[in-house]
């Protein structure tokens, strides 16, 4: 009995030091992996963008699931913020950076522009959405130019209200007349048992070459057939 007490003892103490292993893992090394890789991703992205040309304008691209197409930058979040902006919410896609709910608008797009990202590992891009502020501007770059957006509010939602990320959020049905933006992650830290949620509009645009010229140009009215 004695010698089967200690090797259970053994087994047991085993068992926790993998136990933390994996959360040291989970909690610290996604982070410093994905930090390095989205931090490439950014400047990749950055030169791409940079070669762009700043006349005649610049089609979108077509985009596949995993592609990363824009860099998002919060200055509430810091000068240095920027993350890259992958198409899809897989979590594959969400070890890469924030993620486009494939569906959704784009971009300056009339319509939800919405985005999912970690609030905890794996770079956790989200993991101060809650010190988002009602104004606060979020900055969409893609190599066509910038998207700026404004803080309007936060919500928070049970796992399964995906009217969140409805053209219109709240309500599916309705038909969008303007240009949003949609943050969605995790509420609790360390948990999924909630969404935080926060929802932005569309203050201006700037094209390639409005950026190049430093030039802020108001958002246009979004063109609405009538129903």
């Amino acid at each position: 009995m004695r010698r089967a007490a200690g090797v259970v003892g053994e087994l047991l103490m085993t068992l926790g030091a993998l136990v933390l292993l994996f959360v040291v893992w989970q909690v610290w090394w996604t982070d410093v992996t994905s930090d390095r890789a989205q931090a490439q991703t950014v400047s990749s992205l950055t030169r791409d963008f940079a070669a762009a040309p700043t006349e005649g304008g610049t089609p979108a691209p077509s985009l596949l699931e995993g592609d990363a197409f824009a860099v998002v930058r919060v200055p509430r979040f810091g000068a240095d913020y920027a993350r890259p902006l992958v198409e899809g919410t897989s979590a594959a896609e969400l070890a890469r950076g924030l993620g486009h709910y494939i569906g959704t608008a784009g971009p300056g797009e009339v319509g939800n522009f919405a985005i999912a990202g970690h609030r905890t590992t794996y770079g956790k891009p989200l993991t101060d959405i809650d010190r988002l502020r009602v104004g606060d501007e979020v900055i969409v770059e893609t190599v066509a130019g910038e998207s700026v957006y404004a803080v309007t509010g936060h919500e928070i939602v049970r796992p399964w209200e995906s009217d969140v990320i409805a053209p219109v959020p709240g309500d599916p049905g309705a038909k969008p007349t303007k240009a949003m933006l949609t943050f969605t992650s995790c509420h609790p830290k360390f948990s999924a048992k909630q969404r935080w949620v926060v929802h932005a509009e569309l203050t201006l645009t700037r094209t390639r070459e409005q950026i190049a010229l430093k030039d802020d140009v108001p958002a246009p009215a979004p063109s609405v057939e009538a129903s």
